[in-house]
């Protein structure tokens, strides 16, 4: 059987130059799209995608660019915190605005940065040399010193939380920052005020040299009244300060009454140095008593100390009880001693000793108290 071939007709253009419209099936090829290959398509993707990729990148970039410049910008104003290690805090630049010698409430201190952690760090200034200036937190950075001698433990105490600013402030403003630090804690005692302006006036970095003058510059944020406390208390801490071991301890009303004593009695303050010098063991209200007897208070009769004149030179008076500090391996410890009372006061539970050590001790002591 033989097969019919089809035939198709075929109309070829007259002329060969002449552009033929290319014609393809419906659903095959897009009209507005060119057709690509596996190859292209592979090439364009990724174009594409490193595109995105760099657009985000950049993105990155500039976002971490703003951060750093802003990190920057506080860490200079001292808004970022840090970790300092203590052998690099120095106290030079700023003569303190405390009262040298044992601080009795440290150990309260001690204890809630022991548990609970800094919550306040202290302000530090940068040094060219690396090293940084103590602004404000005496009593921190001293209870952080006290706590890694105690301890040892170097990873917990041996770098304190601090807020570090750049150079830039002049001695005034540093002092200022110090003083309105304590004004608003409201702990600082009219007598350490004082003494703070007076050691102002003596800084020969500071331009200021009348006492009254920086009691204005320092305390420039305080009330007139208070200012004017201060300038009184100026009188008792010039006159009697290295002879006092506890100025701080002064109440407002007898600061202000012995400065007037001061003025109105020629040599009364040779008077009360004579009568405290040499007293080392003096306890607060020993101290109290003999100022309050010069000032003229009624509170001589709560004591139990005569009034004299002032101009008449006074025995000592009769120590009503003598306290003083000692250090052990297991921490400071406080002894008072009365008039039939001896106490000792340390980080201790002597419950946990037997009785018959405890009472051996006890006599022991005593037999070398009478020898």
């Amino acid at each position: 059987m033989t097969k019919k071939r089809r035939m198709f007709d075929i109309d070829l253009p007259e002329d060969p130059g002449t552009a033929v419209a290319e014609t393809f099936p419906a659903g095959k090829v897009s009209e507005t799209s060119p057709r690509r290959g596996p190859m292209a398509t592979a090439i364009s993707e990724t174009a594409d995608a490193t595109r995105e990729r760099q657009e985000i990148e950049a993105q990155i970039r500039s976002e971490n660019d703003a951060l750093a410049h802003e990190h920057v910008r506080l860490k200079r104003l001292g808004l970022v915190v840090e970790l300092v290690p203590l052998d690099l805090v120095e106290m030079t630049k700023l003569v303190r605005d405390r009262k040298k010698g044992p601080d009795f409430e440290l150990a309260e201190l001690k204890a809630s940065i022991a548990e609970l952690g800094l919550s306040n760090p202290v302000r530090l200034e940068a040094r060219a040399d690396g090293r940084f200036e103590l602004i404000q937190g005496y009593r921190r950075l001293s209870a952080y010193r006290e706590l890694l001698d105690e301890t040892g433990d170097a990873d917990r105490y041996g770098r304190i939380p601090a807020a570090v600013s750049q150079p830039g402030d002049d001695l005034e403003a540093l002092y200022r920052k110090m003083v309105d630090e304590n004004l608003v804690r409201k702990d600082i005692s009219f007598a350490e005020m004082a003494m703070l302006a007076l050691d102002y006036a003596a800084d020969p970095g500071t331009a200021i040299t009348d006492p009254d003058k920086a009691v204005a510059v320092l305390f420039k944020s305080a009330g007139y009244q208070k200012r004017s406390y201060i300038r009184t208390f100026m009188a008792v801490v010039e006159r009697l300060g290295q002879d006092l071991l506890f100025p701080q301890d002064i109440p407002r009303a007898l600061g202000i009454a012995l400065a007037r004593r001061l003025e109105e009695v020629d040599g009364l303050a040779a008077q009360i140095q004579a009568e405290l010098k040499g007293w080392e063991n003096r306890s607060v209200a020993d101290e109290m008593a003999v100022l309050r007897r010069y000032a003229g208070e009624a509170a001589e009769a709560e004591v139990g100390i005569p009034a004299v004149s002032p101009t008449v030179r006074v025995d000592k008076p009769a120590k009503a009880k003598t306290s003083f500090q000692f250090d052990r391996k297991d921490g400071r410890g406080k002894c008072v001693a009365a008039v039939g009372k001896l106490e000792i006061q340390l980080d201790r539970d002597f419950t946990t000793i037997d009785r018959r050590r405890l009472e051996q001790a006890v006599r022991l002591m005593l037999d070398q108290l009478d020898e």
